[in-house]
């Protein structure tokens, strides 16, 4: 195959850098050096290797994975704090920052330690690589690297959550709030640089944290990319309910609850009620500063005005007449001497 590359490539393309070893019998022997050594590695294994590492990782993919180990973080520390909700309040608080630290601590070794790749990029297809060293194409992460991205990642991380308890109630001579001045310019200091580095992730696709690209951590394929089948169930069932419960939030309001509680209570024979003006037609009991609403039943002020003030449209549950202006009632309380 390379033998017919090189018969039938036209001359205007031998001085093209992407094609020159077809254009001397030195660049063909390389060639078919390298096509020997990929036959002796087992066929198409280095020639996906070679794509794999040569092929850009997408932005988005590398933005998602950061995503979900945050979401994993959040997730392994909910159900920590779960197991400790029957204690007292605020047991964990004291010492919050530093299991926190301890979970992250737990997540990078046998994430990133062991496989190079966070959990986020293994569910990606992606992994980290040394970009540092070259010389044989893309290497695996050293150990220095490992060991200073989790000492960067996890202590930045405990020492935003300590520095406040750390620093506080301090005598204004204690060396400490000038130590808690250089943290505060180096935090300063290390925001603008992380915003210049995220717009340069933007443009180039590369090292998308600060972190990142002073290691020479590079992201790249962990194995042959391939066409990724994008399943759309779980975003349109969320989409569903989504648009369902707010057409509810929506419609409810606009239909009269009470209005056809009445029409399911008037289907029926009525239930037998009290002489009218004797208990409230909301809650059965003796009427409190008792209020009608244009029909003959009376209710509580404190029933009546609070459906009223809850729904536009009231209507009376016993009768289902529209309730109108309230007005108040006199009861007359016959009392029954017992001899």
């Amino acid at each position: 195959m390379i033998l017919l590359a090189y018969f039938h490539t036209p001359r205007d393309c031998w001085h093209d850098p992407e094609i020159r070893f077809v254009s001397a019998p030195k660049g063909f022997e390389l060639a078919r050096g390298i096509f020997i050594m990929g036959e002796a590695r087992g066929g198409d294994s280095f020639a996906e290797d070679d794509m794999s590492a040569s092929t850009p990782v997408l932005r988005i993919s590398q933005l998602d994975a950061y995503e979900l180990d945050t979401a994993l973080e959040q997730l392994v520390w909910t159900q920590l704090s779960r197991c400790f909700q029957y204690f007292k309040p605020g047991f964990l608080t004291p010492c919050e920052a530093e299991l926190k630290a301890l979970l992250q601590l737990l997540l990078w070794r046998f994430t990133v330690y062991s496989h190079g790749a966070t959990v986020g990029q293994s569910l990606l297809n992606i992994r980290y690589c040394n970009d540092v060293s070259r010389a044989h194409g893309f290497q695996p992460l050293i150990r220095r690297q490992k060991l200073w991205f989790g000492l960067w990642t996890i202590g930045e991380k405990w020492l935003k959550e300590r520095a406040y308890r750390l620093f506080l109630n301090r005598p204004a001579e204690s060396p400490l709030l000038k130590v808690r001045r250089i943290l505060d310019i180096f935090s300063g200091v290390a925001k603008v640089a992380s915003l210049l580095n995220f717009l340069h992730f933007l443009r180039r696709g590369r090292f998308p944290t600060l972190t990142e690209r002073l290691l020479g951590m590079r992201v790249v394929f962990a194995g042959s990319p391939g066409a990724h089948d994008v399943g759309y169930q779980y975003v349109n069932r969320e989409l569903l309910w989504h648009g369902f419960a707010e057409f509810l939030i929506f419609l409810l309001p606009l239909v009269g609850a009470w209005r056809l509680r009445a029409r399911a209570l008037l289907a029926p024979p009525q239930r037998e009620l009290g002489p009218p003006g004797t208990e409230c037609a909301l809650c059965g009991e003796w009427p409190t500063m008792a209020h009608t609403a244009g029909c003959r039943h009376v209710f509580c002020y404190y029933c009546i005005k609070s459906h009223m003030m809850a729904e536009v449209s009231f209507s009376c549950p016993c009768c289902g007449q529209e309730a109108q202006d309230l007005e108040p009632v006199k009861i007359q309380m016959e009392m029954t001497r017992f001899q």
